[in-house]
């Protein structure tokens, strides 16, 4: 859709989505997790562009600035090391309003983050 130009993969591994979205009019940001494996090297050389992010901290960028955010395993991976709530409160930061997240994550985390999400009045599904 045209509603939908930034895109986050905020814990890629290889760029496995971003790649997916290689021929569609798009620009994303794979984001490997600093505590994860060093995986970027990988997503330079599939001709795309990443950084790397302790979740645990801010993500250095403009506020709402991207339109959908890719979750996978990221609570999973991350969630022994900070709050959940300081993530999804990162998200909203730099998530434009009205934009999308999807997320890929085990039951637990799925319910915590539906819980957390309709306080801060995401619509969930």
């Amino acid at each position: 859709t045209d509603k939908i130009r930034n895109v986050m993969d905020m814990n890629t591994l290889y760029g496995g989505f971003a790649a997916a979205l290689i021929n569609d009019p798009l620009w994303v940001m794979n984001v490997v997790s600093s505590y994860g494996l060093n995986s970027l090297n990988v997503v330079y050389d599939r001709g795309l562009i990443g950084t790397y992010n302790d979740w645990c901290e801010a993500f250095s960028t403009y506020p709402r600035t991207y339109d959908l955010l890719h979750v996978d395993g990221l609570f999973s991976a991350e969630g022994h090391r900070c709050e959940m709530k300081y993530v999804l409160l990162e998200m909203d930061r730099i998530l434009r309003p009205a934009g999308y997240v999807i997320m890929r994550e085990s039951p637990h985390f799925v319910n915590s983050v539906k819980n957390l999400a309709a306080g801060m009045r995401w619509n969930c599904h």
